[in-house]
């Protein structure tokens, strides 16, 4: 990839992907483990677990092969159930690019949950969602066409004007999401069915670098899935997701084994996704305790696979529910 081509294609990568210009509108950075970090897919999953909280971290590095900078997205949060309520909050921090495109969003979670029968089997969960964005990018590291010159072959000259007008090159805005989720909850069936749907920044706040008239397009999420109780010690979950954001669409559908080694008090994970003709994913992990972990990779499988030669993106998570101790248990297939 000559000089000239390789600037222009990481000038796009950072710039138009990324941040947006007047034609083109940003989207929100997306996670391959989308069903490990709860309170980013769905704020009506606050406190769906089996504990005391829910303490979350979770990490994301792609594209490192093809730009200057990797894409980085890391995230926080925590939720705790108190009777039918469960409250929460998250951290989620994004960078791409070299031009340091970051996006910083800080949100205070609320879910209620509704039993829709006497043996609280049927469960529907509503959940809400509301924080701050702030979004920023140093606009003196990236290229720009107008510092482009074809003296030597062709290069770009940093100290040249970039013929561009930015408004700001940082800003915060109000953000506002929902959510609901139904779960059949019965522990003693052989498959217990999931689904829910999501939609963000509600209020579809103004942002812009360059002082004209953009607004964030809402996220629409719709996920679901099952647990299949194979026998006491094989679970399958097939699950699935579609996003639809603006003119940008993903769907992501996969499957994920569960294997209790008994003896062991460990339930060990091994899974596959396929996401949008984008990426074939590879996830493994375990469970111990009150400990999870997760650990996935992203086989590129797009047209960008001729520069990036099949790298996608690494990705870990590492989940912490402390257990409640219940007298006289009833003996079942593991708790996912």
């Amino acid at each position: 990839m000559n000089f000239f081509k390789s600037k222009i294609y990481y000038f796009i990568l950072a710039v138009s992907l990324a941040i947006g210009s007047t034609k083109v509108d940003a989207q929100d950075f997306h996670l391959s483990q989308y069903d490990a970090a709860a309170l980013y897919l769905n704020p009506a999953l606050a406190g769906q677990f089996d504990g005391k909280y829910r303490l979350h971290a979770h990490y994301r590095t792609q594209w490192g092969s093809v730009s200057s900078k990797a894409f980085n997205t890391s995230a926080i949060s925590f939720d705790i159930p108190y009777k039918k309520f469960a409250f929460g909050l998250q951290v989620l921090n994004s960078r791409a690019g070299a031009g340091n495109y970051n996006v910083l969003n800080i949100a205070l979670n609320a879910a209620y949950n509704i039993f829709l029968d006497k043996d609280k089997t049927h469960k529907i969960a509503f959940g809400v969602q509301g924080g701050t964005i702030q979004k920023s990018v140093n606009f003196n590291n990236l290229y720009f066409e107008n510092q482009f010159t074809s003296t030597g072959g062709g290069s770009f000259d940093l100290n040249a004007p970039t013929g561009e007008t930015f408004n700001n090159n940082s800003f915060w805005i109000p953000d506002l999401n929902a959510g609901f989720v139904y779960f059949y909850g019965k522990e003693q069936i052989r498959v217990n069915p999931f689904v829910g749907y999501s939609v963000f920044h509600l209020t579809q706040p103004q942002e812009d670098f360059f002082g004209t008239d953009n607004k964030l397009p809402m996220r629409h999420v719709i996920h679901g899935g099952a647990k299949i109780n194979i026998s006491n010690t094989v679970q399958i979950l097939p699950k699935g997701l579609y996003m639809q954001q603006e003119n940008a669409s993903e769907v992501n559908v996969g499957m994920m084994l569960h294997y209790h080694m008994q003896k062991a008090g460990t339930i060990l994970m091994l899974g596959t996704n396929f996401r949008s003709e984008d990426a074939f994913i590879i996830e493994v992990g375990a469970k111990y305790g009150s400990y999870e972990a997760r650990i996935s990779y992203d086989v590129n499988t797009s047209d960008l696979n001729d520069f990036s030669d099949g790298k996608g993106g690494f990705e870990v998570s590492i989940t912490y529910i402390p257990k409640i101790i219940k007298p006289n248990p009833i003996r079942n297939c593991p708790r996912i």
